[in-house]
């Protein structure tokens, strides 16, 4: 009786590891929403055993989760201050991130507004922002303002996003309007337009970085995904949503 107890017990324990390691948690930017569930998609019907979960939200609402014990196996920042923040708590080891694509910034609204240049913002009565202190679209956009000499024109007319995600849908709802977001969001837009292409001089260049948690290190299920991401056709798949892959 105890050995047929013992041996269930070890079958039971090699059901729950294997389980587990058919899981990949992904802690994702919520620009690359679109894209990632499409790779996610793809990925699957190639390896239906491995279940990919990924968890969307702004770069610093993530980093702080994780930072708080949140299980992920890879982080993908809209920016590398949140990927240094996890690399400075020491869950993510500095040699595991590299970039992973780019992005830039630009102004939507509806088409018939005429918006081509920075100073052209400044007689807007409300402007949609990612939120500077957690979203990196935020920071850019913050950013750029500075750098044209704006913010302090604009900063009470300011409609702060809790992602990029929110700040196009208010201008998509016309609550705001125009909103500083991604191009790759911009592209996704179905009643908004590009207005203007924030100048890449007044903001730093939109990096991606991809990173390997400690607990991601030695699970084979995330190395296979990995390779994956860096294919031919996963490259496609993100262009094809607009980012730049180099």
């Amino acid at each position: 009786m105890l050995k047929k107890t013992i041996f269930y017990l070890m079958v039971g324990l090699a059901w729950t590891f294997s389980a587990q390691a058919a899981e990949v948690r992904l802690s994702v930017a919520a620009s690359l929403t679109d894209a990632v569930k499409e790779l996610v998609a793809t990925y699957q019907t190639k390896t239906p055993n491995v279940k990919i979960l990924p968890n969307f939200a702004s770069s610093g609402t993530l980093a702080k989760q994780i930072a708080q014990g949140a299980p992920a196996d890879l982080f993908i920042s809209a920016n590398p201050q949140w990927m240094q923040f996890l690399v400075d708590e020491q869950l993510i080891p500095a040699d595991q991130v590299r970039a992973f694509v780019f992005n830039s910034l630009v102004f939507v609204g509806e088409k018939t507004r005429k918006i081509s240049a920075m100073t052209d913002l400044a007689p807007l009565a409300r402007i949609a922002i990612g939120s500077p202190k957690s979203t990196p679209v935020g920071q850019y956009a913050e950013q750029a303002l500075t750098a044209a000499g704006l913010l302090d024109q604009v900063q009470g007319k300011l409609v702060i996003a809790q992602d990029v995600r929110q700040a196009l849908a208010y201008a998509e709802r016309g609550e705001v309007e125009g909103a500083f977001v991604y191009k790759t969001d911009a592209l996704l837009a179905r009643q908004t337009v590009i207005l203007l292409e924030v100048p890449q001089e007044l903001y730093s260049e939109v990096v991606y970085p991809l990173g390997v948690t400690n607990a991601g290190l030695t699970h084979l299920p995330v190395r296979a995904f990995l390779d994956f991401l860096g294919s031919a056709e996963a490259r496609g798949i993100l262009q094809s949503y607009g980012f730049i892959v180099k």
